[in-house]
């Protein structure tokens, strides 16, 4: 039996322009209230190597943000979506709190584009401090009207009255009103007022405690469909022609054996060949049936990578290119105690999510309804309707709750392919990459050289600081150490592979050039790595999280025999990170202020710790002409369960800080911290990521 993919207007169909849908979906609703918001302009980041940073004011009347039903469900909508960092409970907590209302009486709507307000997307550890923060005061706007309305109704002072529960109580007459009362028969709307008194994080009862997964059942049970489950009636499953190597052309195409086989449709249009079929394994012969000839000019390897990459600089766009400059860093550097210059490489490595890309694309006429896994429902949203020229508001996207993406579902690859297919088969498509695919296909965390000379003085304080990041990217390339002279440059390149966001973006290759090299600083002027650190930082949060990790840790106890404490940490999206590892232990103490989930985040710290392992240790995406080499997990080394040391996780929870995310500063710790280790450990000093083949290099292997 073939269950259809959920639309929450009742198989409304996909015409639906934002309003009407939205007229629609509260009829189904029933009545009750809504709240229009008002929004301030926000920032959101993000990066392919290039580091370009983009504002985007979000709409003035933000009209559904929120709805109030007539038989006491809540529905809250947010263009944020669900890849596995377990947002839809955090932000589920956030209306819970200020709304006074049970955690299951809240549905959460999220990433469909024609029911949710607009959203950049998913990135950039924003959606605590943007989204958790906006529902937040949605909800206790609503809370408000809903105490007006009761005190209007009872003929009451409101001040009289406060709400739990889902109910407005009047605590002098022991009266009380469910929400679901109030509402009946009303429709009403309201702006947020400039300054909304929130309930402060000190006296939270919801937020901050460690609620389970809000529909975790579902994915235990399996009955939770992720993009690649989804399924229409009559259906065909999509296949496409990859070319022999990167930037390759199409010279010739057979397909006449392929157009043979019943029920099979073959597409061309230019260099895009793919097949629709009744069944996944006849799109595969049909595939494997179709002749091509392609052209690709020589491409370089990653032997020669590196030096690639510092031969190969882009002078596009150099004025947006961040760069720092204070002081006289070449006068500093004469005059120095002590003076390192060293180069750190960072290779390619990809995003290795457990769901491959896949969409399901139905035409309805002119009208486009996709559902894929994306960060970026309405980026991607745009990129179909670029691809098929129709306008914005005859496409829909939905983003079912997806199997992870690391920065790496920022674009609609699988989307415009299932599109393509079903537009030319005339019945919905389903595309499914398969693993080879998404290890070729899809883009990586860019590659980097990173030049830094760095200068103390004899009392151990920084004097000097040059840094120049060659493709990586910029975020996190500012120092946070108080260095009185600096020049911090990146110098973007013309990448020989495909590449984009990954969870901490560039900051992971920033924190593992400066925190290596501030060890190399701290033992040339023989301090201590944690003193040095401490000594040369006045950013109190971070002192802090580096003083109580090390403490936590004990890093003052002495080191058995072969066995090392390296230390690297941060500050990265607003939250403070510190990784202290000995080499058969994992310590991360985090700071990202008011606690929303204690278990949510203890899960994120150690989830960035594994996946900072294998970055640090293992991954490197291999190619050469064209053609990646390791694109099966079986020669693409991810971390296994006997690579995992004992991780732990030191929360810092700042009640009188605002909350922000967790999800990318965690992991850019961990690799400067276990090379600083190694090199306490057994004296050698590596300065490449990953660190593993250097040390089976002098004799050490890995499981």
């Amino acid at each position: 039996m073939t269950t259809e993919p959920e639309r929450y207007e009742l198989r409304a169909p996909a015409s639906y322009v934002f309003e009407s849908n939205r007229r629609e979906f509260f009829k189904f609703l029933g009545a009750g209230v809504f709240i229009a918001c008002a929004a301030s302009k926000v920032g959101a980041f993000q990066e392919s190597g290039g580091g370009r940073r983009n504002s985007e004011e979000l709409p003035r009347e933000i009209d559904a943000w929120l709805h109030i039903g007539e038989e006491g469900g809540i529905t809250a909508f947010t263009g944020k979506v669900e890849v596995g960092q377990n947002i839809r409970t955090s932000l589920t907590q956030a209306v819970a709190e200020e709304l006074k209302v049970p955690v299951n009486s809240i549905r959460l709507v999220m990433g469909d584009t024609e029911l949710v307000p607009f959203d950049m997307g998913t990135f950039g550890s924003r959606t605590t401090p943007v989204m958790n923060l906006q529902l937040r005061r949605v909800s206790a706007a609503a809370r408000d009207v809903l105490i007006d309305l009761a005190a209007k109704q009872w003929g009451v002072d409101r001040a009289h009255l406060t709400a739990s529960d889902g109910q407005v109580l009047d605590p002098q007459t022991k009266r009380s009103l469910a929400y679901a009362q109030i509402v009946q028969g009303r429709q009403i709307t309201q702006m947020l007022p400039a300054e909304d008194p929130l309930i402060p994080a000190s006296d939270w009862k919801v937020a901050g405690q460690p609620l389970p997964k809000v529909n975790g059942r579902d994915f235990v049970t399996g009955k939770h469909r992720y993009p690649s489950d989804q399924a229409l009636p009559g259906m065909l499953y999509g296949k496409v022609a990859r070319p022999t190597a990167f930037n390759a052309t199409l010279l010739s195409s057979d397909t006449q054996a392929a157009e043979q086989l019943p029920g099979v449709i073959v597409v061309r249009d230019g260099n895009f060949v793919g097949v629709a079929a009744p069944s996944s394994a006849l799109a595969e012969q049909a595939l494997s049936l179709i002749h091509l000839q392609w052209k690709a000019d020589r491409q370089p390897s990653s032997a020669e990578l590196f030096e690639y990459l510092k031969k190969n600089q882009s002078h596009e766009d150099r004025e947006e290119v961040p760069a720092a400059k204070k002081g006289d860093v070449q006068k500093a550097l004469a005059s120095a105690a002590h003076k390192i210059q060293q180069t750190y490489n960072i290779s390619y490595i990809a995003h290795a999510p457990l769901e491959p890309r896949a969409a399901l694309a139905e035409w309805n006429g002119d009208r486009l309804t996709v559902w894929t896994g994306t960060q970026r429902p309405f980026g991607v949203r745009g990129e179909l309707a670029n691809a098929f020229h129709l306008p914005e508001d005859k496409v829909r996207v939905f983003m079912p709750d997806t199997g992870a993406a690391y920065g790496g579902k920022h674009t609609g690859d699988a989307a415009i392919e299932a599109a393509r297919l079903a537009r030319a088969a005339k019945k919905p498509v389903k595309v499914v990459w398969t693993r080879e695919e998404e290890f070729t296909w899809a883009y990586f965390r860019p590659a980097g050289v990173v030049e830094v000379t760095g200068a103390v003085d004899a009392e151990g304080k920084i004097t000097a600081w040059e840094f120049h990041n060659y493709n990586s990217g910029s975020a996190g390339i500012a120092t946070y150490y108080d260095i009185p002279n600096q020049l911090i440059e990146f110098h973007p390149v013309k990448s020989p592979l495909r590449q984009g966001s990954y969870r901490g973006l560039a900051a992971t290759a920033n924190h593992f050039a400066r925190e290596v090299h501030m060890d190399e600083l701290a033992h040339a002027s023989s301090v201590d790595p944690l003193e040095f650190r401490v000594k040369n930082l006045k950013e109190e949060r971070l002192r802090d999280v580096f003083v109580k990790g090390g403490e936590k840790f004990g890093w003052s106890k002495p080191r058995a025999k072969n066995h090392g404490y390296g230390v690297g940490g941060g500050y990265e999206k607003l939250g403070y990170v510190a990784n202290e590892v000995k080499i058969e232990r994992v310590l991360t103490a985090f700071d990202c202020g008011a606690i929303v989930n204690p278990d949510g985040l203890r899960n994120q710290l150690i989830g960035a710790s594994i996946m900072g392992l294998g970055g640090a240790l293992f991954e490197a995406v291999e190619f050469a002409d064209g053609r990646i080499l390791n694109n099966h997990f079986a020669s693409y080394r991810v971390p296994r369960f006997r690579d995992l040391p004992p991780m732990e996780a030191l929360l810092l929870d700042r009640k009188d800080q605002p909350s922000v995310g967790a999800g990318e500063a965690p992991i850019v710790g961990l690799a400067p911290a276990i090379a600083n280790a190694v090199f306490d450990a057994i004296g050698v000093r590596l300065r490449g990521m990953p660190l593993g083949p250097p040390l089976v290099s002098h004799g050490y292997r890995f499981g």
